[in-house]
């Protein structure tokens, strides 16, 4: 097994991965969102990903908010909570997503 493969890639790291991936966004272009001089971004975001280093608490909260994810999404370990988290974040307002969250209060409480 290679040191980066998805069993071994700390879940940060997997995440942030997979979510740049999904957008189509380089890792050069998260690195700029968060305020990274352009000529490190892509090596300091491919570090992050291969679990060479985890972004401190304050980086990752500024790369969940660039690419549109709640903080909780960088770190959930299940994918299908995961994924949860990141269309719950997406809803944004309105009756629909009230109904929705009045949905989920009730599996909640049962």
């Amino acid at each position: 097994m290679s040191s980066n493969s998805p069993l071994t890639t700390p879940i940060v790291g997997r995440r942030l991965k997979m979510l740049r991936e999904e957008l189509g966004w380089s890792q050069e272009r998260i690195g700029v969102a968060i305020g990274i001089d352009e000529s490190s971004s892509r090596a300091r975001i491919s570090r992050y990903e291969l679990g060479v280093h985890e972004p401190p608490v304050a980086t990752a909260r500024l790369i969940a908010h660039a690419m549109g994810a709640p903080l909780a999404y960088l770190y959930c370990e299940d994918d299908r909570v995961a994924a949860l988290l990141l269309a719950l974040h997406r809803l944004g307002t309105g009756e629909r997503n009230r109904q929705i969250q009045r949905f989920i209060e009730q599996l909640a409480s049962k």
